[in-house]
């Protein structure tokens, strides 16, 4: 009978618990669970780790995946910049794009966009058009007038209108797409789940830092 030393039985133990956790970790393929542009988009800024989520108010997958990329976008360190993109695939929707920048430009951004995605898809709210979108405003303790004089603004139409354009220059085909560093794109449906996609993000901005923000 041949008998283990403690060490030799504390190595294979570990041996096996390392084996379990390769096992256990999803192992990510590009091509398949990410993409690579073949066409690279500039980044806004050097040295950072660039991520664009493209959205829709009404989309019901962005709803679905919002919890799970709120709590991934709060736990990344200060060189990860996250930003959201509305996109209009349709002329009907843009009234979508011009609210999102509205409320950016009003300062609400962050505490309204989740409300207008709950109106939309709990609450069965449309929010098409001027006049269903500034009664909502205003029952959020938002002043009507000062809300509709920057939905038409000129610098809120021209954002929306270039969320069009930089939606078509990544050529982004469903919502929500994740962007990372102009470069790298992935969603839930891509991936497979919400979770493996957030996994893939991980595994991108290591790969991106690793490679020293380079595109």
């Amino acid at each position: 009978m041949i008998s283990l030393s403690k060490r030799a039985i504390t190595f294979l133990a570990l041996l096996s618990l390392i084996g379990i956790v390769s096992a256990q970790a999803p192992k990510i393929e590009e091509g398949f669970d990410c993409r690579v542009m073949p066409m690279p988009q500039p980044v806004a800024t050097k040295d950072t780790v660039e991520v664009i989520e493209f959205f829709w108010y009404g989309c019901p997958h962005c709803y679905d995946f919002e919890p799970e990329l709120s709590a991934w976008v709060k736990r990344q360190p200060k060189d990860v910049v996250f930003r959201r993109v509305p996109v209009a695939f349709r002329d009907d929707f843009m009234p979508h794009s011009q609210l999102f920048y509205a409320l950016e430009a009003m300062g609400k951004g962050d505490a309204l966009n989740e409300k207008v995605m709950y109106a939309m898809h709990k609450e069965n709210k449309r929010l098409l058009n001027e006049k269903e979108i500034a009664d909502w405003i205003a029952s959020q303790g938002i002043d009507r007038n000062s809300f509709l004089a920057t939905y038409r603004s000129f610098a809120v139409v021209s954002k929306a209108r270039a969320a069009k354009q930089i939606a078509e220059a990544y050529r982004i085909d469903g919502a929500p797409t994740i962007v990372m560093q102009g470069k790298y794109l992935t969603s839930p449906s891509i991936a497979g789940t919400k979770a493996k996609s957030i996994t893939v993000m991980d595994y991108l901005e290591d790969k991106i830092r690793k490679n020293k923000y380079k595109q």
